[in-house]
Protein backbone atom coordinates (compact mmCIF):
# COMPACT_ATOMS: atom_id res chain seq x y z
CA UNK A 1 0.00 0.00 0.00
CA UNK A 2 1.34 3.51 -0.67
CA UNK A 3 2.05 5.84 1.65
CA UNK A 4 0.38 9.11 2.64
CA UNK A 5 3.06 11.09 0.95
CA UNK A 6 2.71 8.80 -1.88
CA UNK A 7 -0.91 9.36 -2.07
CA UNK A 8 -0.84 13.18 -1.77
CA UNK A 9 -2.21 16.06 -0.15
CA UNK A 10 -6.11 16.20 -0.86
CA UNK A 11 -6.76 19.74 0.80
CA UNK A 12 -4.58 22.32 2.93
CA UNK A 13 -5.44 22.55 6.35
CA UNK A 14 -7.69 25.66 5.82
CA UNK A 15 -10.07 24.76 3.15
CA UNK A 16 -12.24 22.20 4.52
CA UNK A 17 -15.92 23.00 4.96
CA UNK A 18 -19.57 21.55 6.12
CA UNK A 19 -19.99 20.54 2.67
CA UNK A 20 -16.95 18.40 2.77
CA UNK A 21 -18.15 16.10 5.24
CA UNK A 22 -18.19 12.20 4.56
CA UNK A 23 -15.23 13.09 2.37
CA UNK A 24 -11.98 10.82 3.17
CA UNK A 25 -9.11 13.33 2.91
CA UNK A 26 -5.17 13.20 3.16
CA UNK A 27 -4.01 16.44 5.08
CA UNK A 28 -0.13 17.02 5.84
CA UNK A 29 1.03 19.77 8.26
CA UNK A 30 2.46 20.54 11.74
CA UNK A 31 1.14 19.50 15.34
CA UNK A 32 -0.72 23.06 16.64
CA UNK A 33 -2.07 21.63 19.97
CA UNK A 34 -2.93 18.53 21.18
CA UNK A 35 -5.05 17.06 23.78
CA UNK A 36 -5.09 14.03 24.99
CA UNK A 37 -8.39 12.66 27.04
CA UNK A 38 -7.65 9.07 26.75
CA UNK A 39 -10.33 7.37 24.91
CA UNK A 40 -9.78 10.70 22.66
CA UNK A 41 -6.94 12.58 21.09
CA UNK A 42 -7.66 15.62 19.63
CA UNK A 43 -4.88 17.31 17.29
CA UNK A 44 -4.84 20.61 15.76
CA UNK A 45 -3.32 20.19 12.60
CA UNK A 46 -1.55 23.54 11.29
CA UNK A 47 -0.13 24.12 7.52
CA UNK A 48 0.64 27.96 6.40
CA UNK A 49 -3.81 28.06 4.87
CA UNK A 50 -4.84 27.35 8.59
CA UNK A 51 -5.52 24.83 11.20
CA UNK A 52 -8.04 21.62 10.88
CA UNK A 53 -8.66 19.74 14.31
CA UNK A 54 -8.32 15.81 13.88
CA UNK A 55 -9.54 13.28 16.27
CA UNK A 56 -7.78 10.36 17.03
CA UNK A 57 -9.58 7.27 18.61
CA UNK A 58 -9.79 2.85 19.24
CA UNK A 59 -12.78 3.34 18.12
CA UNK A 60 -12.31 5.13 14.61
CA UNK A 61 -8.77 3.64 13.93
CA UNK A 62 -6.55 1.70 16.65
CA UNK A 63 -3.65 2.07 14.90
CA UNK A 64 -3.64 5.64 14.08
CA UNK A 65 -4.83 6.48 17.85
CA UNK A 66 -1.45 4.54 18.93
CA UNK A 67 0.37 6.27 16.72
CA UNK A 68 -0.77 9.38 17.88
CA UNK A 69 -0.38 9.18 21.59
CA UNK A 70 3.36 9.79 20.58
CA UNK A 71 2.84 13.12 19.17
CA UNK A 72 4.52 16.39 20.71
CA UNK A 73 4.00 19.80 19.10
CA UNK A 74 5.72 20.31 16.34
CA UNK A 75 5.65 17.54 14.48
CA UNK A 76 5.39 16.84 10.69
CA UNK A 77 2.50 14.33 10.18
CA UNK A 78 0.21 13.35 7.68
CA UNK A 79 -3.27 11.91 8.23
CA UNK A 80 -6.10 10.25 6.48
CA UNK A 81 -9.39 10.06 7.28
CA UNK A 82 -13.25 11.09 7.27
CA UNK A 83 -14.69 14.56 7.60
CA UNK A 84 -16.99 14.84 10.22
CA UNK A 85 -19.53 17.67 11.78
CA UNK A 86 -19.05 18.90 14.74
CA UNK A 87 -22.19 19.39 15.64
CA UNK A 88 -23.27 21.64 18.45
CA UNK A 89 -19.30 21.97 19.35
CA UNK A 90 -18.59 24.71 16.24
CA UNK A 91 -15.29 26.39 16.48
CA UNK A 92 -16.40 30.05 15.58
CA UNK A 93 -12.56 30.97 15.82
CA UNK A 94 -11.58 28.69 13.24
CA UNK A 95 -12.72 28.72 9.36
CA UNK A 96 -12.69 25.04 9.55
CA UNK A 97 -14.70 24.95 12.90
CA UNK A 98 -17.75 23.54 11.65
CA UNK A 99 -15.74 20.33 10.86
CA UNK A 100 -13.27 17.71 11.84
CA UNK A 101 -11.58 15.03 10.58
CA UNK A 102 -11.97 11.61 12.24
CA UNK A 103 -7.97 10.08 11.26
CA UNK A 104 -8.38 6.25 9.50
CA UNK A 105 -4.01 6.80 9.09
CA UNK A 106 -1.47 8.57 10.55
CA UNK A 107 2.14 8.81 8.90
CA UNK A 108 5.02 11.09 10.88
CA UNK A 109 7.04 12.39 8.09
CA UNK A 110 9.49 14.22 11.07
CA UNK A 111 9.66 14.64 15.30
CA UNK A 112 10.46 17.45 17.05
CA UNK A 113 12.81 18.56 19.75
CA UNK A 114 11.35 20.64 22.82
CA UNK A 115 11.17 24.03 20.96
CA UNK A 116 12.77 27.11 22.23
CA UNK A 117 9.58 29.29 22.24
CA UNK A 118 5.92 28.20 21.85
CA UNK A 119 5.29 29.12 18.46
CA UNK A 120 1.21 28.02 19.00
CA UNK A 121 0.77 31.00 21.61
CA UNK A 122 1.03 33.44 18.39
CA UNK A 123 -0.60 36.20 19.85
CA UNK A 124 1.42 36.36 23.35
CA UNK A 125 4.89 34.78 22.50
CA UNK A 126 6.94 35.48 25.24
CA UNK A 127 10.57 34.89 23.31
CA UNK A 128 12.68 37.71 22.66
CA UNK A 129 13.11 39.05 19.44
CA UNK A 130 17.08 37.90 19.59
CA UNK A 131 15.63 34.57 20.45
CA UNK A 132 13.11 34.49 17.97
CA UNK A 133 15.45 36.10 15.13
CA UNK A 134 18.06 32.79 16.15
CA UNK A 135 15.16 30.12 15.25
CA UNK A 136 13.76 31.96 12.61
CA UNK A 137 12.52 28.92 10.53
CA UNK A 138 10.25 28.56 13.99
CA UNK A 139 9.27 32.05 14.44
CA UNK A 140 8.12 32.20 10.52
CA UNK A 141 5.95 29.00 11.36
CA UNK A 142 3.86 31.42 13.31
CA UNK A 143 0.29 32.35 11.62
CA UNK A 144 0.75 35.94 11.84
CA UNK A 145 4.00 35.87 10.34
CA UNK A 146 2.96 33.55 7.24
CA UNK A 147 0.00 35.70 6.69
CA UNK A 148 2.47 38.69 5.91
CA UNK A 149 4.22 36.81 3.59
CA UNK A 150 1.08 35.43 1.90
CA UNK A 151 0.39 39.49 1.30
CA UNK A 152 3.83 40.01 0.53
CA UNK A 153 3.88 38.04 -2.58
CA UNK A 154 0.57 38.84 -3.56
CA UNK A 155 2.16 42.46 -3.99
CA UNK A 156 5.35 41.22 -5.62
CA UNK A 157 2.66 38.98 -7.50
CA UNK A 158 0.10 42.21 -8.33
CA UNK A 159 3.68 44.43 -8.93
CA UNK A 160 4.54 42.15 -12.25
CA UNK A 161 1.05 42.03 -13.46
CA UNK A 162 0.01 45.67 -13.32
CA UNK A 163 3.48 47.28 -14.89
CA UNK A 164 4.00 44.31 -17.19
CA UNK A 165 -0.02 44.94 -18.41
CA UNK A 166 0.91 48.77 -18.53
CA UNK A 167 3.56 47.87 -20.78
CA UNK A 168 7.00 48.35 -18.89
CA UNK A 169 9.39 45.63 -19.53
CA UNK A 170 11.09 43.95 -16.22
CA UNK A 171 14.87 43.97 -16.73
CA UNK A 172 17.45 43.46 -14.68
CA UNK A 173 20.58 45.29 -13.52
CA UNK A 174 23.98 44.52 -11.95
CA UNK A 175 24.44 44.11 -8.15
CA UNK A 176 27.92 44.35 -8.08
CA UNK A 177 28.86 47.98 -9.48
CA UNK A 178 31.42 50.79 -9.51
CA UNK A 179 32.16 52.10 -6.09
CA UNK A 180 31.36 56.11 -6.33
CA UNK A 181 32.05 58.03 -3.25
CA UNK A 182 29.08 59.97 -1.98
CA UNK A 183 25.39 58.96 -0.99
CA UNK A 184 24.85 55.85 1.02
CA UNK A 185 27.91 53.72 2.42
CA UNK A 186 28.32 51.24 -0.18
CA UNK A 187 29.34 47.42 0.89
CA UNK A 188 32.34 47.03 -0.60
CA UNK A 189 33.37 43.30 -2.52
CA UNK A 190 36.76 42.56 -3.53
CA UNK A 191 37.67 40.93 -6.97
CA UNK A 192 40.05 38.25 -6.75
CA UNK A 193 40.72 38.87 -10.66
CA UNK A 194 41.56 42.05 -10.01
CA UNK A 195 44.20 42.45 -7.25
CA UNK A 196 43.19 45.42 -5.09
CA UNK A 197 39.71 46.16 -6.62
CA UNK A 198 36.67 46.47 -5.36
CA UNK A 199 33.08 46.24 -6.19
CA UNK A 200 30.29 48.11 -4.63
CA UNK A 201 26.77 46.44 -3.88
CA UNK A 202 24.49 48.37 -5.68
CA UNK A 203 22.37 50.92 -3.14
CA UNK A 204 20.12 51.09 -6.06
CA UNK A 205 19.67 50.88 -9.99
CA UNK A 206 20.03 54.42 -10.37
CA UNK A 207 22.62 54.80 -13.36
CA UNK A 208 21.68 51.68 -14.97
CA UNK A 209 17.60 52.42 -15.32
CA UNK A 210 18.82 55.46 -16.90
CA UNK A 211 21.13 54.16 -19.52
CA UNK A 212 17.95 51.83 -20.40
CA UNK A 213 15.96 54.94 -21.22
CA UNK A 214 19.19 55.73 -23.13
CA UNK A 215 19.18 52.40 -25.19
CA UNK A 216 15.29 52.60 -26.17
CA UNK A 217 14.15 50.91 -23.69
CA UNK A 218 11.34 53.44 -22.69
CA UNK A 219 9.48 51.51 -20.15
CA UNK A 220 11.25 49.80 -17.31
CA UNK A 221 10.76 48.32 -13.93
CA UNK A 222 12.28 45.61 -11.40
CA UNK A 223 12.33 43.87 -8.28
CA UNK A 224 15.18 44.55 -6.73
CA UNK A 225 17.61 43.84 -4.30
CA UNK A 226 19.22 46.84 -2.65
CA UNK A 227 22.54 47.16 -0.34
CA UNK A 228 23.26 49.81 2.04
CA UNK A 229 25.63 50.04 4.77
CA UNK A 230 24.04 52.49 7.11
CA UNK A 231 23.07 52.58 11.05
CA UNK A 232 19.50 50.65 11.00
CA UNK A 233 16.23 51.20 12.66
CA UNK A 234 13.12 49.48 12.70
CA UNK A 235 12.11 50.83 9.32
CA UNK A 236 16.06 50.30 7.90
CA UNK A 237 17.74 47.18 6.71
CA UNK A 238 21.24 46.46 4.97
CA UNK A 239 19.43 44.98 2.27
CA UNK A 240 16.09 45.51 1.02
CA UNK A 241 13.51 45.33 -1.83
CA UNK A 242 12.56 48.05 -4.09
CA UNK A 243 10.02 48.62 -6.62
CA UNK A 244 12.01 50.20 -9.46
CA UNK A 245 10.41 52.03 -12.42
CA UNK A 246 11.94 54.35 -15.07
CA UNK A 247 9.96 55.78 -18.18
CA UNK A 248 11.10 57.78 -21.25
CA UNK A 249 9.23 60.81 -22.13
CA UNK A 250 8.07 61.80 -18.60
CA UNK A 251 6.43 64.18 -16.51
CA UNK A 252 6.06 63.78 -12.55
CA UNK A 253 2.51 63.09 -13.46
CA UNK A 254 2.99 60.04 -16.30
CA UNK A 255 5.21 58.53 -13.50
CA UNK A 256 2.25 58.73 -10.82
CA UNK A 257 -0.16 56.97 -12.91
CA UNK A 258 1.35 53.95 -13.10
CA UNK A 259 2.07 54.02 -9.55
CA UNK A 260 -1.57 54.87 -8.16
CA UNK A 261 -2.98 52.30 -10.36
CA UNK A 262 -0.70 49.76 -9.02
CA UNK A 263 -1.07 51.06 -5.42
CA UNK A 264 -5.04 51.22 -5.91
CA UNK A 265 -5.34 47.62 -7.27
CA UNK A 266 -2.89 46.12 -4.56
CA UNK A 267 -5.13 47.46 -2.18
CA UNK A 268 -8.63 46.66 -3.95
CA UNK A 269 -7.14 43.00 -4.58
CA UNK A 270 -5.39 42.44 -0.92
CA UNK A 271 -7.22 44.76 1.64
CA UNK A 272 -10.58 45.04 -0.04
CA UNK A 273 -10.16 48.90 0.20
CA UNK A 274 -11.28 51.09 -2.69
CA UNK A 275 -8.74 53.92 -2.70
CA UNK A 276 -9.53 57.37 -4.49
CA UNK A 277 -8.78 57.52 -8.15
CA UNK A 278 -6.06 60.36 -7.79
CA UNK A 279 -4.06 61.00 -4.72
CA UNK A 280 -3.49 64.75 -3.65
CA UNK A 281 -0.51 66.61 -4.23
CA UNK A 282 1.02 69.12 -1.57
CA UNK A 283 4.24 70.95 -2.17
CA UNK A 284 7.42 70.32 -0.07
CA UNK A 285 7.22 74.33 1.46
CA UNK A 286 3.45 73.50 1.91
CA UNK A 287 3.98 70.29 3.97
CA UNK A 288 6.93 71.92 5.97
CA UNK A 289 4.73 74.76 6.90
CA UNK A 290 1.89 72.82 7.69
CA UNK A 291 3.48 69.41 9.60
CA UNK A 292 7.13 70.60 9.80
CA UNK A 293 8.16 67.40 7.83
CA UNK A 294 8.07 66.29 4.23
CA UNK A 295 6.16 63.08 4.62
CA UNK A 296 3.00 63.94 7.23
CA UNK A 297 0.49 61.73 8.65
CA UNK A 298 -3.15 63.44 7.18
CA UNK A 299 -5.26 60.70 9.28
CA UNK A 300 -5.70 63.31 12.02
CA UNK A 301 -5.57 67.06 12.08
CA UNK A 302 -3.24 69.28 14.64
CA UNK A 303 -2.23 71.91 11.16
CA UNK A 304 0.71 74.31 12.75
CA UNK A 305 -0.79 78.02 12.73
CA UNK A 306 2.33 80.61 11.64
CA UNK A 307 1.94 83.56 14.14
CA UNK A 308 5.74 84.59 13.64
CA UNK A 309 4.24 88.36 11.94
CA UNK A 310 2.03 88.73 15.07
CA UNK A 311 4.21 88.77 17.61
CA UNK A 312 7.13 90.62 16.47
CA UNK A 313 6.76 93.72 18.71
CA UNK A 314 5.60 91.64 21.80
CA UNK A 315 7.34 92.46 24.66
CA UNK A 316 7.70 88.98 25.56
CA UNK A 317 11.06 87.95 24.23
CA UNK A 318 10.55 84.20 23.43
CA UNK A 319 8.29 85.46 20.86
CA UNK A 320 9.85 88.28 19.62
CA UNK A 321 13.44 87.46 19.97
CA UNK A 322 12.36 84.22 17.85
CA UNK A 323 13.38 83.94 13.97
CA UNK A 324 9.62 81.54 13.99
CA UNK A 325 6.99 81.32 16.26
CA UNK A 326 4.52 78.44 15.55
CA UNK A 327 1.63 76.92 17.62
CA UNK A 328 -0.48 73.73 17.47
CA UNK A 329 -3.77 74.30 18.26
CA UNK A 330 -5.40 70.92 20.66
CA UNK A 331 -9.15 70.90 20.19
CA UNK A 332 -10.93 71.06 24.13
CA UNK A 333 -12.54 67.82 23.28
CA UNK A 334 -9.24 66.32 22.80
CA UNK A 335 -7.33 68.09 25.45
CA UNK A 336 -9.86 67.59 28.06
CA UNK A 337 -6.99 65.24 30.20
CA UNK A 338 -4.43 68.10 30.21
CA UNK A 339 -2.75 69.16 32.83
CA UNK A 340 0.22 71.26 33.67
CA UNK A 341 1.74 67.99 34.67
CA UNK A 342 1.06 66.78 31.23
CA UNK A 343 2.16 69.94 29.93
CA UNK A 344 5.55 69.81 31.67
CA UNK A 345 6.49 66.04 29.85
CA UNK A 346 5.78 67.78 26.72
CA UNK A 347 7.91 70.25 27.08
CA UNK A 348 10.64 68.09 28.07
CA UNK A 349 9.97 65.78 25.25
CA UNK A 350 10.40 69.08 22.24
CA UNK A 351 13.50 69.92 24.59
CA UNK A 352 15.26 66.55 23.67
CA UNK A 353 17.50 66.39 20.59
CA UNK A 354 15.99 63.87 18.41
CA UNK A 355 12.94 65.49 19.38
CA UNK A 356 13.77 68.78 17.92
CA UNK A 357 16.17 69.75 20.28
CA UNK A 358 13.57 72.90 21.11
CA UNK A 359 14.92 75.43 24.16
CA UNK A 360 10.89 74.98 25.37
CA UNK A 361 7.52 75.02 25.07
CA UNK A 362 5.01 77.81 25.59
CA UNK A 363 1.64 76.79 26.47
CA UNK A 364 -1.91 78.45 27.22
CA UNK A 365 -5.26 77.54 27.81
CA UNK A 366 -8.31 79.90 26.43
CA UNK A 367 -10.68 80.77 28.97
CA UNK A 368 -14.47 80.83 28.23
CA UNK A 369 -14.03 85.32 27.79
CA UNK A 370 -10.94 84.87 25.50
CA UNK A 371 -8.64 85.56 27.68
CA UNK A 372 -5.44 82.96 28.38
CA UNK A 373 -4.22 81.14 31.05
CA UNK A 374 -0.63 80.93 29.98
CA UNK A 375 3.12 80.79 30.63
CA UNK A 376 3.11 83.39 27.62
CA UNK A 377 3.73 86.79 29.75
CA UNK A 378 3.00 90.73 29.12
CA UNK A 379 0.67 89.93 25.60
CA UNK A 380 -1.40 92.64 25.09
CA UNK A 381 -5.22 91.73 24.87
CA UNK A 382 -5.11 92.49 21.03
CA UNK A 383 -2.39 90.03 20.35
CA UNK A 384 -4.12 87.20 22.24
CA UNK A 385 -7.48 88.42 20.17
CA UNK A 386 -5.30 87.91 17.37
CA UNK A 387 -3.81 84.95 17.60
CA UNK A 388 -7.11 83.20 18.76
CA UNK A 389 -8.83 84.42 15.47
CA UNK A 390 -5.80 83.19 13.52
CA UNK A 391 -6.00 79.91 15.12
CA UNK A 392 -10.00 79.51 15.46
CA UNK A 393 -9.15 78.88 19.37
CA UNK A 394 -12.11 78.15 20.96
CA UNK A 395 -12.73 78.02 25.02
CA UNK A 396 -11.25 74.95 26.53
CA UNK A 397 -8.32 74.65 23.86
CA UNK A 398 -4.72 74.11 24.33
CA UNK A 399 -2.23 76.00 22.44
CA UNK A 400 0.93 74.65 22.75
CA UNK A 401 4.16 77.23 21.08
CA UNK A 402 7.72 76.11 19.87
CA UNK A 403 9.65 79.84 19.43
CA UNK A 404 13.09 79.22 17.42
CA UNK A 405 14.38 78.59 13.95
CA UNK A 406 12.49 77.09 11.48
CA UNK A 407 14.81 73.80 11.39
CA UNK A 408 14.01 73.29 15.17
CA UNK A 409 10.51 74.66 15.18
CA UNK A 410 9.59 72.57 12.34
CA UNK A 411 11.29 69.42 13.64
CA UNK A 412 9.82 69.72 17.40
CA UNK A 413 6.41 70.62 16.43
CA UNK A 414 6.31 67.77 13.82
CA UNK A 415 7.42 65.15 17.14
CA UNK A 416 4.99 67.14 19.04
CA UNK A 417 2.21 66.26 16.71
CA UNK A 418 2.94 62.62 16.61
CA UNK A 419 3.42 62.36 20.61
CA UNK A 420 0.10 64.01 20.43
CA UNK A 421 -1.59 61.56 18.15
CA UNK A 422 -0.36 58.75 20.00
CA UNK A 423 -1.36 60.13 23.65
CA UNK A 424 -4.72 61.59 22.49
CA UNK A 425 -5.83 58.56 20.37
CA UNK A 426 -6.71 61.56 17.76
CA UNK A 427 -6.47 58.44 14.16
CA UNK A 428 -8.92 56.41 16.31
CA UNK A 429 -11.25 60.01 16.98
CA UNK A 430 -10.76 61.36 13.72
CA UNK A 431 -13.09 59.46 11.37
CA UNK A 432 -10.70 60.05 8.61
CA UNK A 433 -10.29 57.04 5.81
CA UNK A 434 -7.63 55.27 6.96
CA UNK A 435 -4.85 54.61 4.55
CA UNK A 436 -4.07 58.72 3.71
CA UNK A 437 -1.98 58.69 0.64
CA UNK A 438 0.06 61.82 -0.19
CA UNK A 439 2.17 63.08 -3.08
CA UNK A 440 4.92 65.49 -2.00
CA UNK A 441 6.12 67.52 -4.67
CA UNK A 442 8.98 70.30 -5.21
CA UNK A 443 11.53 69.38 -3.14
CA UNK A 444 14.73 71.37 -3.05
CA UNK A 445 16.94 70.88 -5.69
CA UNK A 446 20.34 71.42 -3.14
CA UNK A 447 20.86 71.12 1.16
CA UNK A 448 23.78 73.97 2.44
CA UNK A 449 26.44 72.22 4.34
CA UNK A 450 29.56 73.47 6.29
CA UNK A 451 31.20 72.56 2.93
CA UNK A 452 29.41 73.67 0.12
CA UNK A 453 25.87 72.68 -1.59
CA UNK A 454 24.80 68.94 -1.63
CA UNK A 455 22.07 67.23 -3.53
CA UNK A 456 19.05 66.62 -1.72
CA UNK A 457 17.84 63.91 -4.00
CA UNK A 458 20.99 62.38 -6.25
CA UNK A 459 22.59 64.70 -8.49
CA UNK A 460 20.93 63.37 -11.62
CA UNK A 461 17.59 65.20 -10.58
CA UNK A 462 16.47 67.46 -12.88
CA UNK A 463 15.89 71.15 -11.51
CA UNK A 464 12.55 73.55 -12.29
CA UNK A 465 13.44 74.56 -15.98
CA UNK A 466 11.47 77.67 -15.37
CA UNK A 467 14.65 78.30 -12.54
CA UNK A 468 17.52 77.07 -14.46
CA UNK A 469 18.70 81.15 -14.10
CA UNK A 470 19.32 80.31 -10.61
CA UNK A 471 21.74 78.15 -10.34
CA UNK A 472 24.22 81.30 -11.45
CA UNK A 473 22.61 82.86 -8.71
CA UNK A 474 20.96 81.37 -5.95
CA UNK A 475 21.01 77.47 -6.28
CA UNK A 476 19.56 77.28 -2.62
CA UNK A 477 16.32 78.49 -4.37
CA UNK A 478 16.49 76.14 -6.88
CA UNK A 479 13.63 73.45 -6.47
CA UNK A 480 13.60 70.11 -8.03
CA UNK A 481 11.83 67.99 -10.35
CA UNK A 482 10.83 65.52 -7.39
CA UNK A 483 8.29 63.86 -5.65
CA UNK A 484 7.60 61.73 -2.46
CA UNK A 485 4.62 59.13 -2.20
CA UNK A 486 3.78 59.36 1.58
CA UNK A 487 1.35 57.10 3.25
CA UNK A 488 0.45 57.93 7.14
CA UNK A 489 3.30 59.49 7.74
CA UNK A 490 5.92 56.91 6.14
CA UNK A 491 7.71 57.71 2.57
CA UNK A 492 7.25 54.98 0.65
CA UNK A 493 8.47 55.80 -2.30
CA UNK A 494 10.55 58.82 -3.89
CA UNK A 495 11.56 59.88 -7.38
CA UNK A 496 12.50 62.49 -9.92
CA UNK A 497 12.54 63.66 -13.52
CA UNK A 498 16.07 63.24 -14.03
CA UNK A 499 18.73 65.51 -16.40
CA UNK A 500 19.21 64.29 -19.50
CA UNK A 501 20.68 67.86 -21.03
CA UNK A 502 24.41 67.72 -20.40
CA UNK A 503 24.85 71.94 -19.68
CA UNK A 504 22.55 71.31 -17.17
CA UNK A 505 24.35 67.99 -15.66
CA UNK A 506 27.51 70.04 -16.02
CA UNK A 507 26.24 72.78 -14.43
CA UNK A 508 24.66 70.82 -11.34
CA UNK A 509 28.39 69.29 -11.08
CA UNK A 510 29.69 72.45 -10.70
CA UNK A 511 27.27 73.60 -8.17
CA UNK A 512 28.21 70.58 -6.00
CA UNK A 513 31.67 71.68 -6.17
CA UNK A 514 32.68 68.89 -8.35
CA UNK A 515 36.09 68.96 -10.44
CA UNK A 516 36.09 67.82 -14.67
CA UNK A 517 38.23 65.66 -13.39
CA UNK A 518 36.45 64.30 -10.76
CA UNK A 519 33.15 64.27 -12.96
CA UNK A 520 34.35 61.80 -15.07
CA UNK A 521 35.87 59.55 -12.85
CA UNK A 522 32.85 58.82 -11.08
CA UNK A 523 30.22 59.50 -13.80
CA UNK A 524 31.90 59.24 -17.22
CA UNK A 525 30.38 56.26 -18.92
CA UNK A 526 26.75 57.87 -17.96
CA UNK A 527 27.71 61.46 -19.44
CA UNK A 528 29.46 59.69 -22.34
CA UNK A 529 26.03 58.07 -22.94
CA UNK A 530 24.34 61.59 -23.03
CA UNK A 531 26.10 62.28 -25.81
CA UNK A 532 24.32 59.87 -27.89
CA UNK A 533 20.43 61.58 -28.06
CA UNK A 534 19.07 60.47 -24.62
CA UNK A 535 15.58 60.75 -23.92
CA UNK A 536 13.59 62.96 -21.39
CA UNK A 537 13.34 60.55 -18.47
CA UNK A 538 12.26 60.30 -15.25
CA UNK A 539 10.90 57.16 -12.18
CA UNK A 540 10.70 55.99 -8.67
CA UNK A 541 11.11 53.62 -6.70
CA UNK A 542 8.88 52.20 -3.98
CA UNK A 543 10.00 50.44 -0.58
CA UNK A 544 8.50 47.28 -1.09
CA UNK A 545 9.48 46.20 2.47
CA UNK A 546 7.68 49.04 4.07
CA UNK A 547 4.44 49.17 1.76
CA UNK A 548 4.52 44.92 2.57
CA UNK A 549 5.02 46.42 6.88
CA UNK A 550 2.08 48.93 6.43
CA UNK A 551 -0.69 46.52 4.57
CA UNK A 552 -0.23 44.44 7.14
CA UNK A 553 0.06 46.58 10.36
CA UNK A 554 3.21 45.28 11.63
CA UNK A 555 5.77 47.27 13.44
CA UNK A 556 8.95 46.61 11.93
CA UNK A 557 10.61 45.78 8.44
CA UNK A 558 11.75 42.49 9.96
CA UNK A 559 8.21 41.09 10.45
CA UNK A 560 8.39 41.47 6.69
CA UNK A 561 11.58 40.03 5.65
CA UNK A 562 11.79 36.00 6.23
CA UNK A 563 15.97 36.48 6.53
CA UNK A 564 16.35 40.01 8.45
CA UNK A 565 19.11 41.32 9.89
CA UNK A 566 19.18 43.29 13.59
CA UNK A 567 20.08 46.95 14.00
CA UNK A 568 23.36 46.27 14.54
CA UNK A 569 23.28 44.31 10.70
CA UNK A 570 24.18 40.52 12.25
CA UNK A 571 22.15 37.68 11.11
CA UNK A 572 21.60 35.49 14.80
CA UNK A 573 20.95 32.34 12.90
CA UNK A 574 23.84 32.00 10.56
CA UNK A 575 26.35 34.06 12.17
CA UNK A 576 26.75 36.30 9.64
CA UNK A 577 28.69 38.63 9.32
CA UNK A 578 31.70 36.35 10.05
CA UNK A 579 35.36 36.16 9.94
CA UNK A 580 37.64 34.99 6.83
CA UNK A 581 41.00 32.48 7.54
CA UNK A 582 44.08 33.39 6.18
CA UNK A 583 43.87 31.26 2.72
CA UNK A 584 40.81 32.86 1.59
CA UNK A 585 41.58 36.34 2.38
CA UNK A 586 44.93 35.58 0.34
CA UNK A 587 43.26 34.32 -2.85
CA UNK A 588 42.02 38.23 -2.56
CA UNK A 589 45.57 39.73 -2.40
CA UNK A 590 44.15 41.10 1.31
CA UNK A 591 46.16 40.32 5.06
CA UNK A 592 45.07 40.92 8.18
CA UNK A 593 45.34 43.94 9.99
CA UNK A 594 44.74 44.02 14.01
CA UNK A 595 42.16 45.61 15.06
CA UNK A 596 41.74 48.23 17.01
CA UNK A 597 41.30 48.03 21.25
CA UNK A 598 38.98 50.04 23.50
CA UNK A 599 41.00 51.83 25.38
CA UNK A 600 41.09 50.87 28.77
Amino acid sequence: MSTLLEQGRTHDCGSLRAADIGATVVLFGWVHRRRDLGALIFVQLRDRFGITQVVFGPDIDRAAHEAATGLRGEFCVAVRGVVKSRGDNVNAAMSTGEIEVEARALEVFSPADPLPFNVADDDRVDASEALRLKYRYLDLRRPSLQKNFVVRSRLATLVRLTLAELGFLELETPYMVKYTPGGARNFLVPSRLNPGMFYALAESPQIFKQLFMVSGMDKYFQICRCFRDEDLRNDRQPEFTQVDVELSFATPERVAEPIEALIRRAWQEILGVTLPAKFPRMTWAEAMGKYGCDKPDLRFGLEFVDVTDLTRSTEFRVFSGAPMVKLIRVPAADAGEFSRSKIDKLTEFVKKRENGGAKGLVWATVKPDGTWQSSAKNLAPELVQAINQRAEAQPGDWLLFVADSFEVASAALCALRLELRDQLGLVAKSGKAPWQFLWVTDFPLFEKTERGYVSAHHPFTSPRLDQLPLLSTDPGQVLAQAYDLVLNGNEIGGGSIRIHRSDVQAKIFEVLGLTEQQTQQKFGFLLEAFRYGPPPHGGIALGLDRISMLMCGAQSLRDVIAFPKTQKGTDLMTGCPSGADDAQLAELFITHRDLPTPEG
